[in-house]
């Protein structure tokens, strides 16, 4: 890996805005349903307050948007840098489905589906940024951490709310 050069700074921009367009798009479904629909629901004690998902998806955005800069910096010419954006490109839409189905369609099982199906997903996602790159692929552990976290509270309200 060659080291950063200022060249490369739209390229990073770029990589970090499709991560915050996605989760923009995601959103459009999420927000007006925190305060309504899913502030009505049932939920575990150790929930996070709302106040907190923002920032924390934030932060994920941007080491997201890092780490697909890092693939991307390897060369699209090359057949694994490739198939490791297509990769990401598939858990990046799956993420989007999954707030589209839990808060937009009211879904606890499906959203509970998807989440499982998004978790696979980055897993698989950190094994083929790993093996090109392998900062690139760590850099996304705290978002498979925050997605297992999610998991288990989706989990947890489909089950307190039959």
């Amino acid at each position: 890996m060659s080291s950063f050069s200022v060249k490369e700074i739209p390229k990073l921009i770029i990589s970090i805005l499709i991560v915050f367009f996605a989760g923009a798009v995601g959103t459009v479904y999420t927000l007006p349903e925190i305060t309504g629909w899913y502030a009505s629901l049932p939920k575990p004690s150790w929930t996070p307050p709302n106040w907190a998902f923002g920032p924390i998806w934030s932060s994920l955005y941007v080491l997201m948007g890092i780490s697909l800069f890092l693939i991307w910096r390897e060369g699209l010419g090359r057949k694994d840098v490739k198939i490791a954006v297509l990769v990401f490109a598939a858990q990046l839409v799956i993420n989007v489905i999954w707030s589209l189905v839990f808060f937009g369609g009211h879904n606890l099982f499906g959203g509970l589906i998807l989440v499982i199906i998004l978790w696979i997903s980055i897993l698989i996602n950190i094994i083929v940024f790993y093996r090109i790159y392998k900062p690139a692929g760590l850099i996304l552990l705290p978002y498979l951490i925050w997605v297992t976290i999610a998991s288990y509270l989706n989990y947890s309200v489909y089950l307190l709310n039959p």
